[in-house]
């Protein structure tokens, strides 16, 4: 078991009661083992001995929300409404995904989110052995579900449901552990309500959480009240989506009726100001679900509606947008913020040993360089981390204590062939 020594570090620890350690920090295999300011025993041994000198440590972001491989559509339909975006598209192109299109998108956003800072992710798409291969041999760790649509014929229904229950079974906890599994029906609105019903007795006999797109638009709350007679919450809570562990991606058009339906089922919410942005879905009542209890984390959604994986900027947005809509500077904190993107994300997607330093906790953490303009003066480096900082910044990232990431460069990936396959996969899409 390797050990491994960081000293002259500034420890930004997301504990409530330290949060800020100018010290050391011990890991021994995947977990830390000791942080703190008094030099640890200088007899131990340690594998090796790094000076964290302007570094400032802290944990790896985690993105709550996403589809790797659509990287590959990348700036292939910007300024669109969502809707067109998906039907004109994204769906025509993505139909055309083979196997080895979804793991060069998949190895290009892992390597992307893995330069600036991004820990752990969940992805939701097809293909999805070739996702979990690519996880697993990159170090990254990930909660992963085939993503379900179910506007097909019945038959195809079983084989996707077949696929998706095939896939958590084989995954779920595989890679060390760094691979865990959901179920998800990808939409209310791509999914009839009988077959939601079995995905969540799926997930039910699977003992797994769900994830689904849900209140994304207007007009898909408006198709789904049209249709069903019911609002998207109260449409899957009927069906029984919040009898599991629930993750719901977006929750921008929430009524406070609803707020207080997913606080009474603690269903987390990943709030996606960029992508929500950029598609022009509005702005989530972040404020108000927080001020409920419910769990808000941070996603970026797929860099074809982002277009980028960088959770610095996320967590920017989540800190500004609220106080500009609320007109109130203290609605989201640069500290909540800050948790959203790491501990919170965290907790919802039901890992309680990542997302701070602590001894104990898991050895996923990451090392941004201070010693530039714009980390200076010297003052609260919680605050630069959400107003000041950018994956840029990243130079150093580590899960289960070992290194993905060094002086910017990824050791476990061949970033020349992900870029040169990721680029040739697009050309045969588009151009074949």
């Amino acid at each position: 078991m390797t050990r491994t020594l960081i000293k002259n570090g500034r420890f930004l620890t997301l504990q409530d009661t330290v949060p800020i350690i100018k010290g050391y920090m011990v890991i021994e295999g995947d977990r830390i083992v000791y942080i703190g300011e008094e030099e640890p025993d200088a007899s131990q041994a340690y594998d090796e001995i790094i000076d964290g000198t302007h570094r400032l440590y802290m944990p790896g972001l985690v993105n709550t929300h996403g589809h790797a491989a659509m990287s590959l559509l990348r700036g292939y339909g910007d300024d669109l409404a969502l809707q067109v975006w998906l039907q004109e598209k994204m769906w025509p192109n993505e139909a055309k995904f083979t196997g080895a299109d979804v793991r060069a998108g998949t190895l290009l956003s892992i390597a992307e989110m893995l330069k600036g800072g991004t820990t752990c992710f969940v992805d939701m798409y097809d293909h999805m052995d070739e996702v979990a291969r690519a996880v697993e041999q990159s170090g990254m760790r990930a909660v992963l579900t085939r993503g379900v649509i179910g506007l097909c014929p019945p038959d195809v229904q079983q084989m996707k449901l077949d696929e998706a229950t095939a896939f958590a079974r084989n995954w779920h906890g595989q890679a060390n552990g760094r691979i865990t599994a959901m179920m998800s029906p990808h939409a209310p609105y791509t999914c009839p309500p009988d077959y939601i019903e079995r995905i969540v007795q799926a997930a039910h006999d699977l003992n797994l959480p769900l994830h689904t797109h849900m209140s994304e638009s207007r007009r898909e709350v408006a198709e789904n009240e049209e249709q069903y007679g019911l609002r998207p919450v109260a449409h899957l809570e009927k069906l029984g989506v919040f009898s599991r562990p629930c993750l719901v991606a977006h929750a921008v058009h929430l009524t406070d009726e609803e707020i207080a339906t997913l606080a009474k089922y603690d269903v987390r919410v990943s709030h996606n100001p960029g992508s929500n942005l950029k598609l022009a879905s509005g702005i989530a009542r972040v404020p108000e679900l927080l001020r409920a209890g419910v769990l808000v984390s941070l996603g970026t959604d797929s860099s074809a509606s982002n277009n980028n994986l960088d959770m610095f900027e996320e967590m920017r947005l989540a800190a500004l947008l609220h106080k500009g809509t609320s007109g109130d500077p203290t609605a989201v904190p640069a500290t909540e913020a800050l948790r959203m993107g790491t501990v919170t994300g965290a907790r919802s997607i039901w890992l309680n040993d990542i997302g701070v330093l602590q001894a104990g906790m898991k050895a996923d953490f990451i090392a941004i360089d201070i010693d530039q303009p714009h980390f200076l003066p010297k003052t609260d480096f919680s605050s630069h981390v959400v107003y000041s900082a950018s994956a840029k910044d990243v130079t150093d990232v580590y899960v289960d204590g070992r290194c993905l990431l060094r002086g910017g460069e990824l050791t476990t990936l061949d970033e020349e062939k992900i870029k040169y396959d990721a680029q040739r996969a697009f050309e045969g899409l588009t151009q074949g």
